[in-house]
């Protein structure tokens, strides 16, 4: 009846796999590397993008759309961002198509060769910024705060369905500003609100810090980043906030005339979550049972299963039920009354405890009679029999507690996983033993940061901006440190 999953103990990425695709999210496509996204996990990007995108208009931003296709000169003008993107960009050769002679089907007709070939957008810094270009001439046409959401493809070797696939989805913010300070302040305000987001929506805490170095974003002066950890204590990178400084601007020669008529160029900054933020829901609150799905991001936040034998008994429920509905509808909350004859209770309740329902209602003849309704909870598997009159304010409470619940849940497990380093000797024990975040000092050397990734696998996942200072020394060199840093082994 149940869709058995694998145990994340015994296999966590098979339970991971599996819970994608049998709670209907996702599935591999005919293309290798690339991903089909079902309806049921589309409405949870929906729901994830529609409140991204008021928090993007609510700070100033609109949306715009740029090309898919980008010359590829275009790549060769930024050296840092070619660099960063050459290996895993995919190339249009051809304009068309014929019929193969042999019969064999359809062939690259070879006359229709591009003068230029195109490449499929990694990411658009560089046509965004040549169209800037002629968007620009004077500080009165700044700032420009633009967001595009859009599909971008880098060809990934090693996929896995939603984390990791050559074709994603996502949002990518392109803005150019009159001064450096203008560019790090929306670099920063940028960063808050995607933390903002994973915390209050998707319930998941994060760490906020700036990148290393060799860490950035090609082409980025800085990186900001949002790093959540996951139930199997590895870490996940979920957004990324660049401050790409002037580099952008040089490279297509976007200049301005400043207050005092001098000219001078653009500043910019580039930022982006993708179709990763449903991995790290799934991985940081789901169960073995299924999605644990925070209320805010729920496609469907309540469900209602009635429990009958004949026509004439559903009646009575649907009688009783109906206005109910009526009512949560009217207080935003969204709810399905599944009232089809092809499946029984038992397998509509495993279904929706799989597909993650934060609250589930049955209700039957005798809680008719007894004026009840059995109220199920999603994220503690509990079950109680309420007063159903009224039950819509409880509900609405409910949902409440269970997304701070589900948030809660998720920091005393990073709490738990957070542990402070003082020798690589006792790291390197602790990633056999331990998972999670490690907290330790750096001596600020891309050669240091490079030994002891190749060595352990771990990496700095940032740069905390509430480290505190605190006098110390690089567990691998010795070299004196004023601050941890966090490692850890990530997706």
């Amino acid at each position: 009846m149940a869709k058995v999953l694998t145990s994340r103990s015994e296999n966590y990425s098979q339970w991971y796999n599996d819970l994608v695709m049998k709670a209907d999210l996702a599935e591999n496509s005919a293309v290798r590397g690339c991903m089909i996204i079902k309806p049921y996990g589309y409405a949870i990007w929906e729901n994830m993008q529609a409140e991204l995108d008021k928090m993007f208009k609510d700070t100033g931003h609109q949306n715009a759309y740029f090309p898919l296709l980008i010359p590829k000169s275009f790549l060769s003008k930024e050296a840092d961002h070619v660099e960063g993107f050459a290996k895993e960009c995919a190339v249009v050769t051809h304009y068309r198509l014929k019929n193969d002679p042999n019969g064999r089907g359809v062939v690259v007709d070879p006359d229709a060769r591009l003068e230029e070939e195109l490449i499929i957008r990694p990411t658009s810094e560089t046509i965004i910024w040549n169209t800037y270009r002629n968007w620009i001439q004077s500080y009165r046409d700044l700032p420009i705060l633009c967001n595009q959401w859009a599909n971008v493809m880098r060809w990934e070797m090693r996929t896995r369905l939603f984390l990791r696939t050559a074709e994603f989805l996502w949002q990518e913010g392109h803005t150019a500003h009159a001064t450096k300070e203008e560019a790090l302040q929306e670099t920063e305000q940028m960063i808050n609100v995607y933390g903002d987001f994973a915390e209050n929506f998707m319930a998941v805490p994060v760490l906020k810090g700036h990148k290393t170095e060799s860490e950035r974003f090609a082409g980025a002066l800085d990186t900001y980043c949002i790093e959540a950890l996951m139930q199997d204590g590895k870490a996940l990178q979920a957004g990324t906030s660049h401050f790409l400084g002037q580099n952008f601007a040089k490279a297509f020669d976007v200049k301005f005339a400043n207050k005092e008529g001098k000219e001078d160029y653009v500043w910019a900054t580039s930022w982006g979550v993708s179709t990763r933020l449903m991995g790290a829901l799934i991985m940081a609150h789901s169960d073995d049972n299924g999605l644990v799905l925070p209320p805010k991001l729920a496609p469907i936040q309540v469900v209602i299963v009635p429990i009958y034998r004949k026509a004439e008994e559903l009646e009575k429920i649907a009688a009783k039920i109906d206005p109910i509905v009526a009512k949560l509808k009217s207080m935003g909350i969204s709810v399905k009354f599944d009232d089809s004859d092809n499946r029984k209770p038992g397998w509509k309740f495993a279904e929706y405890e799989l597909k993650g329902v934060p609250v589930r209602l049955a209700i039957g003849n005798r809680d008719l009679e007894n004026g009840t309704i059995e109220l199920a909870r999603r994220d503690t598997l509990s079950k109680e029999t309420l007063p159903i009159d009224g039950i819509e304010e409880v509900i609405e409470k409910l949902l409440e507690e269970i997304q701070a619940n589900i948030f809660q849940k998720a920091l005393d497990f990073r709490a738990e996983k957070t542990t402070k380093v003082d020798s690589y000797d006792e790291f390197k024990e602790l990633l056999e033993t331990k998972t999670g975040f490690f907290l330790a000092h750096w001596d600020g050397t891309a050669e240091t940061e490079e030994q002891i990734k190749n060595e352990t696998k771990a990496t700095i996942r940032c740069i905390p901006f509430d480290a505190e200072e605190e006098e110390g020394v690089c567990m691998l060199t010795g070299k004196p440190s004023k601050r941890r840093v966090v490692f850890a082994k990530a997706y």
